[in-house]
Formats: structure tokens, sequence, C-alpha cells
């Protein structure tokens, strides 16, 4: 039987490899350039909304035997928890302030010096909060942080994990906080760390209903 030839049906160019070659290599140099302009462009961003030197936030006024009381009725609330037993606890405004001046470091910085509980927005399951917040800087020679110094709006609710809260809003005095900015903060599960910490934990993950009331927050075990 004969053999088939394979017969070219167009002449051989030496430079197809290399065009095809280039044109890898200027994809790739693409999005390595995107990548690159989007992070420098998110800086700049966040650059407009921030300011360079910290500031301290109010400290939180609460008597001995407010605090003392505080710690019954959390231990009280906990004790019933991990009993599997219906129980309520209803936390005010300076009792949320207390609970986080004394938040322990879970790896991501103490909320001590971020945040403090200013309000309620009941209609939303809303706590307001005024917030200083490091973030770093991209540009690590002009330094390695700056602050955002504004409010955060936090929605309060419950998931199968337990409670937690998220960022809905944010507020900077004069500036415009851009939206791509919210939204990234939305990602951000902020009791949830909390959550690997016993006995803590075991409480968080207790809780099947939170209700933001005006003086405070409401928890319970109950659905």
């Amino acid at each position: 039987m004969a053999r088939i030839q394979k017969v070219p049906t167009a002449p051989f160019n030496p430079f197809y490899g290399c065009a095809i070659m280039i044109l890898a290599a200027l994809t790739f140099g693409g999005i390595i350039g995107w990548s690159v302009y989007s992070l420098l462009k998110q800086d700049h961003e966040i650059a407009k909304i921030t300011v360079d030197e910290l500031v301290k936030l109010p400290a939180v006024e609460m008597s001995a035997e407010a605090r003392a009381a505080l710690e019954k009725r959390l231990g009280d609330f906990a004790t019933a928890a991990r009993a599997g037993l219906s129980a309520e606890l209803s936390l005010t405004i300076t009792d949320l302030n207390a609970l986080i001046t004394q938040a322990p470091d879970t790896g991501y910085g103490t909320y001590a010096e971020m945040v403090r509980v200013t309000g309620t927005a009941p209609a939303k399951d809303a706590l307001i909060t005024q917030v200083c917040l490091p973030m770093k800087k991209l540009k690590f020679w002009e330094g390695n942080l700056r602050y955002l110094i504004g409010t955060l709006t936090f929605y309060v609710h419950v998931h199968e994990e337990g409670v937690d809260a998220k960022v809905v809003d944010v507020k900077v005095p004069g500036k415009v906080v851009p939206e791509g900015f919210i939204t990234g903060m939305e990602i951000w599960p902020w009791i949830a760390p909390y959550r690997k910490l016993e006995p803590l934990g075991t409480v968080l993950k207790a809780v099947r209903k939170a209700k933001v009331t005006p003086e405070g927050v409401t928890l319970s075990t109950r659905a």
C-alpha cells in the first residue's frame, strides 16, 4: 500500500512560534499589569478616606458593681446555653462597650482600640459605632498604618453558626466612601473569630435569636 504523505497547505514561517509566544507574554503581562493597577487604584481610594494619625476612642465608664452584675448575667446565660436550656440576655450600649474593651486579641487585633457602640437602629437590627480602624499601606515606604476615623453600621444577625455582625454602611465626615469599599467590608464577620475561643465560642453558637433594641441588643437561645 502506498504511504500517505502530508502536503503543506501553506508556506512554513519560522516566526509563527515567536508570534504565539509574544501573544502569550502580552496576555500574561496584561493580567499582571491590570492587577497592579487595581491594587494601586484601591490604595489611592482608601488613602482618600483615611488619616495617618491614630485617634483614641472614649474610655468606657462603668462602676465595679455594674461590671460585677454584667459578669453574673453573662455567667448565668453561658451556663444555661451550655446546658441547652432556654435563656435570654439583654445588653445595653454600655454593656456592649464594656465587653468590647475586654475582648481578647484573636490574632486580628483587639477591638478595644477600634470600636465603640454609640447607638442603635432597631428597625434595621443594626448597631451604630464610632471607629478608628487601622489599615496597612500598600506603599510601605510611606509608613505602616493609616486609620479610618468615622461611623460604621453593623447588621446583627444569626445564622447556622450562631450570632454575628457585619458592616453594611461606612461614613467618614466630609468624605465620600466608595461603594466597593463598603461591599468589601461586608465580607468580614466581626464576631466569628470569637467562636473559636472557649467557653465564649459555645455561648455564641448557642444564640438562635438576636434583636437590636433602642437600649442595645437582646440575645436568646430560643429560635
